[in-house]
């Protein structure tokens, strides 16, 4: 079977996670559990926008290849071919991360 495609649905996102520190700032190895995982990710797919009343579509503020800050508990975690990402609504992304 070849590698899945997966496309959002109106105003969702697909992120991928940036990688949890595994040392504490004082250089402490932490172990797996003890990681939290990170606000912060890069959009891997964008749907095509919130379905208004009058029939047109929102323009999405996020674009792929955007690093986004997200809500803590936003989105589902969902794995593809092997891969971590999350599901969320735009509405939950809190900033862009301007390089």
């Amino acid at each position: 079977m070849g590698k899945l495609k997966i496309r959002p649905l109106d105003n969702k996102i697909m992120v991928r996670r940036s990688v949890a520190e595994d040392r504490t700032s004082g250089g402490i190895l932490l172990p797996d559990n003890a990681r939290e995982k990170p606000k912060r990710g890069t959009v891997q797919a964008v749907g095509p926008g919130k379905l208004l009343d009058n029939g047109t579509r929102a323009a999405m503020q996020v674009a792929k290849g955007d690093e986004v800050v997200f809500d803590s508990y936003a989105g589902t975690e969902i794995k593809l071919d092997g891969e971590e990402l999350l599901v969320i609504n735009e509405d939950d992304v809190l900033a862009v991360v301007e390089k």
